[in-house]
């Protein structure tokens, strides 16, 4: 009986130990479902190879491959991507899909602004191209751009629920000041065109500019700044030229060498935090990639 009675209670024992797995598993599922990732990442050129040395993207593709998977972004949008890292991304990123022309022809030739995004957790609804310039409809330079620049944009669905987002993904001019004033208010007026009144956005960018600079002031009236929104946020520099930035001249300070953001609205703001973590090389690329953590509001 006594033995029993010992069967018993270990019995109960574990039956409790399985229901607490079972619910810290539940629990652990329900954060997953809820907080999301978006990231971007300047993936540096890979037409660019001779100058880059051991930090060309043959040497830096495996790493950028280990971050994606490691952070599990709902959605990334990816500046300075050439069609030979499309095409390596698009072989080895099983789940996701891009969307994205060239800026130098609309199909192939040049930079792409790609968005990717997890085809297991969303659905492409619509998606487009514009160039930031007076003629956005077309492949042109826009005021004092150096180069052709443009922005990739998708309104997407939340599989199994009735939520809708829009991603608007560019990369501003580093030369022309006129320009990237000119971009971020067009840009405001394409997410006001394009994007769903009543839904969330996300804008991603290498905007080569501080967001102290008031050009970005039509764009703070629309939308926040990830990284200051964030109560649990970082201060990190997103530019590091492969180790040999000095710093900004004005200041000499490492940490002023911010130009990546993450624009929204919409969603509850969870964490901001630049990837400066080991994937394996010293650098992924000259930039490190941004993420922003957030949840759909209910």
């Amino acid at each position: 009986m006594k033995k029993l009675r010992i069967l018993s209670m270990l019995l109960v024992a574990v039956m409790l130990g399985s229901v607490a797995c079972t619910r810290k598993a539940t629990q652990s599922d329900k954060t997953q479902q809820t907080e999301l990732k978006v990231v971007s990442y300047n993936v540096r050129m890979s037409m660019a190879a001779d100058a880059d040395g051991n930090n060309r993207w043959e040497n830096r593709k495996e790493a950028s491959i280990k971050m994606v998977n490691e952070q599990n972004p709902l959605v990334m949008g990816l500046q300075e991507a050439c069609p030979d890292q499309i095409e390596y991304l698009d072989s080895n990123l099983n789940v996701y899909k891009h969307i994205g022309v060239g800026r130098d022809d609309g199909k192939l030739l040049g930079e792409m602004m790609a968005i990717y995004y997890d085809t297991t957790r969303v659905e492409l609804l619509k998606s487009g191209t514009f160039w930031l310039s007076e003629t956005p409809d077309s492949v042109s330079f826009g005021w004092d751009a150096a180069c052709r620049r443009t922005c990739t944009w998708g309104v997407f669905a939340l599989n199994g629920t009735d939520k809708h987002f829009s991603y608007f993904n560019t990369h501003l001019d580093h030369m022309g000041q006129e320009a990237r004033k000119n971009s971020i208010t067009l840009i405001v007026s394409k997410i006001k065109e394009l994007a769903p009144a009543d839904a969330p956005v996300f804008l991603t960018a290498d905007f080569n500019s501080y967001t102290d600079n008031p050009i970005f002031n039509p764009l703070k009236a629309a939308m926040s700044d990830a990284r200051k929104a964030c109560e649990d946020t970082d201060t990190a520099a997103t530019y590091n030229g492969f180790g040999k930035i000095e710093g900004n001249p004005a200041t000499n300070n490492l940490n002023d060498v911010v130009i990546d953001h993450i624009f929204f609205k919409g969603v509850t703001p969870v964490k901001f935090e630049v990837l400066d973590g080991d994937y394996g090389v010293p650098y992924i690329s000259d930039h490190y990639p941004t993420v922003f953590t957030f949840r759909f509001n209910d």
